[in-house]
């Protein structure tokens, strides 16, 4: 019988290839900006969290009717069509005086796309169900690239890589400025439905409207903002977890464990699975770091919370592809999370979660506009990042079949971050990704695959 925790194993591999042409790829028809102009971008789109860009993996096998070549003329012809519609991705970032980004477009800019093989298989890659830090060079960096570099940098990369088997890879990088995880889903479904259609198709139409999200004048903070706040860690717990090499932890949870942890919340309370699994990992996290101390130190779990809905003056319209999420944050004392019941702390996750509104949004905005955060803090923190509502296997079936992976690729950079990932065809199962200290790591595994 299947355990209802699993715990899933990468393999160790290196992946040589040969990068065989990086080229521009400009959008394939005019567009509304002209050399010179600039679009302007939220202080959501532009606070500390959001300047980095994200990477992800799809991994297809060959289907026999199309070789890897042809693939690859596809994928360019429907890309240079959906930039048409997505301009913003052809253009560069660039500081103002006031250290706030802004789009702008010039001469010779527009999206990369980089051509690579390997004399691999992708049955040499074993187990595709689990992030693998060995997919790096699957995605391309420049060569001394800085870390965290987004300013004069092409705001889309795609590698496409080919295998000895016929089948292939697309690594992709998103600057996050210009979009949050809808966003980001919803230009690669117009990518693929272009490519799958033979024409460009966008639904729904893409819409830029970042003046949607300008701050109050003057501004209004209505909220302390805890998320953003720096916690004196005077006893290092942080700074152990920096400065330990983490490795990274997966595990395959099925439904009906995360039905059961919902129950354990009490009868008279409705809770999200969200809410059950993002306390259960909290706690198994905290437990498990147990020289954790004083009892007393401030903890923090902060998640980001979709604020679409909840954005009524005015509304987003649909096709807002722009970040329009705000950081949840949820507190406790270390006594709190490891004496205390599971229940209080799913109820910690589930009140953070409806805390966030759209003047909590708002009260966000301004904090950046009046602070603007210039490093991201995290004392006594851990944050967990929900990739399960994402179709993330439909939106990138470009004609050839979903993938047989789709997700991110190596946590290990952030030790304190953990992912919520949907399985494909997994009858309700998901992936929890988290990196701990490797003598931490064990202790987790036992904890977490707990009931209670």
């Amino acid at each position: 019988m299947t355990p209802m925790v699993q715990e899933l194993n990468f393999p160790q591999l290196q992946i040589p290839l040969t990068i065989n042409s990086i080229s521009p790829i400009l959008p394939s028809s005019p567009i509304p900006p002209s050399y010179g102009d600039t679009l302007y971008l939220s202080n959501l789109d532009d606070m500390i969290g959001s300047r980095v860009f994200t990477p992800t993996m799809y991994f297809y096998r060959s289907n026999g009717k199309m070789d890897v070549m042809t693939i690859i003329n596809v994928l360019k012809e429907s890309l240079a069509s959906v930039l048409v519609p997505y301009y913003p991705f052809s253009g560069r970032l660039r500081e103002t005086k006031e250290g706030k980004l802004e789009v702008f477009f010039g001469p010779k800019q527009g999206v990369l796309l980089v051509e690579a093989c390997s004399e691999m298989t992708i049955l040499n890659l074993g187990d595709l169900t689990v992030p693998n830090p060995a997919w790096k060079n699957l995605v391309y960096t420049f060569p001394n690239e800085e870390q965290y570099k987004v300013i004069d940098m092409p705001l889309l990369i795609a590698q496409v890589t080919r295998f000895s088997c016929g089948g292939f890879s697309l690594g992709l990088r998103v600057c996050h400025c210009l979009c949050d995880g809808v966003g980001a889903m919803q230009f690669l479904s117009a990518w693929a439905s272009t490519a799958r259609l033979n024409k460009l198709t966008v639904n729904p139409k893409p819409c830029w409207d970042r003046e949607t999200l300008i701050p109050n004048d003057p501004p209004l903070i209505q909220y302390p903002h805890i998320e953003f706040k720096r916690i004196d860690d005077a006893f290092s717990f942080t700074r152990r977890l920096c400065l330990v090499k983490p490795v990274q932890k997966c595990y395959r949870v099925t439904r009906h464990f995360q039905a059961h942890l919902k129950t354990l919340v009490g009868p008279n309370i409705s809770c999200t699975t969200f809410d059950a699994m993002a306390a259960h990992v909290w706690r198994s996290w905290v437990k498990a770091l147990i020289n954790v101390s004083p009892l007393d130190y401030e903890l923090r779990l902060t998640f980001a919370v979709n604020c679409r809905s909840r954005l009524t003056n005015p509304p987003l319209k649909s096709g807002f592809y722009g970040n329009a999420v705000s950081v949840a944050c949820a507190t406790s004392n270390v006594s709190g999370i490891v004496n205390g019941p599971i229940s209080d702390t799913i109820c910690l996750v589930r009140i953070a979660r409806l805390s966030v509104s759209e003047a909590y949004l708002r009260s966000t905005i301004d904090y950046i506009q009046v602070n603007r955060p210039t490093k991201l803090e995290f004392g006594g923190k851990l944050t967990i990042t929900q990739w399960t509502r994402f179709s993330m296997y439909e939106s990138a079936d470009f004609g050839w079949g979903k993938p047989i992976y789709a997700g991110p690729i190596d946590l290990t950079p952030t030790p304190q971050v953990c992912v919520f990932l949907p399985q494909d065809d997994s009858d309700g199962a998901m992936l929890v990704c988290i990196c701990l200290p490797e003598d931490a790591s064990h202790r987790f595994t036992d904890i977490f695959c707990l009931l209670n």
